[in-house]
């Protein structure tokens, strides 16, 4: 499993609040590290994914995160031992075609984020939305009706957790980043929160029983 991966997953499931004593984190955690680390095929390790939270059904809450994490697994540690016009076959098309509805816009903010350490650059939300996502370009309309929200919002980024939970409380719950709005934005307030850090955050969070776990995934994996 790539590290950064590894550091993302352990910190989502260890920050998710399902409700229940955390000695219940003990079983998915073991059986989600095998489907990341396993050498199946790509759909084969979405439905080991499916198979462990349908068991486990809290965990339901951050599905989508979690394929989102093994897509990018797949990309950074396995795509890498495959041919290299992979992603460019028919296989690769087919499982798209598969998994269209599966994921959140979390992918965007992951795949910046590796190009950012790939390229040894600090994420910027105005370059992860101009340089990265395009909405300036016509040609990408989806993306900007998608984040005109965060467009809209980009000077949160210098006032505060509160600030950012009173906008994410005004997003439509059909918006695509209905749930990532304030993980994503509070992120590029503060990339390296510290342990008082996150408490205030949590005072602030529309979605407690997730906006930790998704605060820390990106979190870990920009480490």
């Amino acid at each position: 499993m790539d590290q950064r991966i590894n550091r993302a997953l352990v910190a989502c499931l260890e920050n998710f609040d399902h409700g229940s004593d955390q000695s219940d984190l003990d079983r998915p955690m073991s059986l989600l590290t095998e489907v990341f680390e396993s050498e199946d095929a790509f759909m084969d390790k979405v439905s080991r994914l499916d198979e462990v939270i349908d068991a486990h059904p809290a965990y339901d809450l951050i599905r989508e995160q979690l394929f989102d994490l093994l897509l990018m697994n797949f990309l950074a540690a396995d795509a890498t031992k495959l041919e290299a016009d992979y992603l460019e076959s028919d296989e690769w098309l087919d499982i798209e075609d598969q998994t269209i509805d599966r994921g959140t816009e979390l992918l965007n903010l992951l795949l910046y984020l590796a190009e950012c350490a790939d390229e040894g650059i600090e994420a910027d939300l105005e370059d992860f939305l101009k340089e990265f996502l395009l909405v300036d370009d016509d040609e990408f309309q989806d993306e900007y009706r998608i984040y005109e929200p965060v467009i809209a919002g980009q000077i949160l980024t210098e006032s505060s957790y509160e600030e950012i939970g009173k906008a994410a409380r005004n997003l439509r719950a059909d918006q695509e980043l209905y749930t990532l709005f304030y993980p994503l934005v509070s992120f590029f307030y503060e990339p390296h929160p510290s342990p008082a850090d996150v408490e205030d955050y949590m005072k602030s969070a529309p979605h407690p029983a997730v906006d930790k776990a998704v605060y820390q995934l990106i979190v870990q994996y920009y480490q």
